[in-house]
């Protein structure tokens, strides 16, 4: 696809990234196919080929407008379209420099102005976990939208204690420790288990995901460099093997580092190294499997399983869960059909997007519950706090971390 870059956008890194990026594009339509928002609303423009096409516009000098804001923001960011497409379109990256441009250019409504800022000041704030303890006091008198989002508390257990030659770093997350704090718990107990020792970096704090899809690019950037900063003392002393993931929201945002920084002169190199080194936590499970295999007792009954977006699309990573599971003894078993499409939630969108992210969430709690046919699932399990807890509030079945499965069936 060939585009004429506005005047101001010619010598920008934005404006040429996104030139070789509409390079690329072939106008296949593939994309449509897999686009969880053009499933439901039938709109070319909300759909990867229509929105592309409304970036071109805007970077080729059209004026954007409250209408193609909308279309942009009902965008999930899901990258389905990225696993579909044949010709290698790096939508999401074009999606964030379209977004960004717009939001410069349209105004919002103080309502939308004031979400906005609360999700990305609010999320990643140390005030988050105090206000998430509040809120789970008072759960039952919350309205059910709000409650939808407040998940009872839960028991931890206890961190291991013992030390391994074998160590790696775990990102907690912004909102994970507070909401859902036995993931990271049983995360650090499997991999004891196996002889690896979990450290983290207290310094470290959230990704930088919510304020950079939020278009606070700046800010997300910001707590990249903050991240980097806390890693980079373990890396230069050889301390750790790897930095782990257990939300794959975070990975796939901590993958992206060394792109995201790459013109940063004193970030540009450790943002690659740090990248290099992260892995989401399925990736060490070919590594765990021989270690575990005579440790643990597999729950009898069929798990479905949901592999979020962030994990099969943006990180690539398909399939591993299910077989390395299998290997360890438990059955999981992913949705017969639809089992690409995202669930609703893709970060701040079910609290930007109700509508839509309920009627996505319902769609795949359906599928779900046909993916063990001869009984409904023991639980549903998935590999990220935001599919997690969105899927939750449409059914009464248990959504856990699928590493919470596995820690619970370690023999003592």
């Amino acid at each position: 696809m060939q585009t004429q870059l506005a005047p101001e956008y010619q010598n920008t890194p934005e404006g040429q990234e996104a030139e070789a990026i509409l390079r690329k594009c072939v106008h296949c339509g593939f994309c449509t196919a897999t686009c969880p928002t053009y499933q439901l609303l039938g709109d070319e423009l909300d759909g990867p080929r229509g929105r592309i096409y409304l970036i071109k516009q805007v970077l080729e000098g059209a004026e954007p407008t409250r209408k193609t804001q909308l279309h942009l923001d009902r965008c999930l960011t899901c990258r389905n379209c990225e696993t579909t497409c044949p010709s290698g379109v790096q939508y999401g990256h074009l999606v964030d420099i379209g977004r960004k441009i717009v939001e410069d250019k349209v105004p919002r409504p103080l309502g939308e102005r004031t979400a906005r800022w609360a999700l990305k000041e609010g999320l990643p704030s140390p005030l988050f976990a105090p206000a998430m303890k509040a809120g789970q006091a008072v759960r039952g008198l919350l309205p059910e939208r709000l409650r939808a989002k407040v998940p009872p508390r839960q028991q931890a257990g206890e961190w291991p204690a013992r030390s391994h030659g074998r160590k790696v770093l775990l990102l907690e997350g912004c909102v994970q420790p507070a909401m859902a704090p036995n993931i990271n718990h049983a995360t650090a107990r499997v991999l004891d288990a196996a002889g690896i020792q979990t450290l983290v970096a207290r310094e470290a704090g959230c990704c930088g995901a919510v304020k950079f899809h939020l278009n606070d690019q700046e800010g997300g950037l910001a707590q990249m460099r903050a991240n980097i900063d806390a890693w980079w003392p373990y890396i230069e002393r050889g301390e750790v093997e790897c930095i782990v993931m257990n939300a794959s929201g975070c990975g796939v945002t901590v993958k992206e580092y060394g792109h995201l920084l790459r013109l940063d002169a004193r970030y540009a190199e450790k943002a690659a190294r740090i990248s290099g080194l992260t892995r989401d936590l399925s990736e060490l499970l070919p590594d765990l499997v021989p270690l575990l295999k005579d440790r643990v007792r597999p729950a009898g009954r069929a798990f479905a399983y949901h592999p979020p977006c962030t994990l099969q699309h943006g990180q690539k990573l398909r399939g591993g869960v299910e077989r390395q599971m299998a290997a360890l003894g438990f059955t999981l078993r992913v949705a017969r059909t639809e089992s690409h499409l995202c669930c609703g939630s893709a970060g701040t969108y079910s609290v930007l997007n109700p509508e839509l992210s309920q009627q996505l969430r319902d769609r795949k709690l359906r599928v779900l519950g046909e993916a063990c046919s001869e009984q409904p699932p023991a639980a549903i399990l998935s590999a990220n706090m935001g599919c997690i807890t969105h899927l939750q509030s449409g059914t009464e079945i248990p959504v856990r971390h699928w590493v919470e499965l596995l820690d619970e069936a370690l023999l003592g």
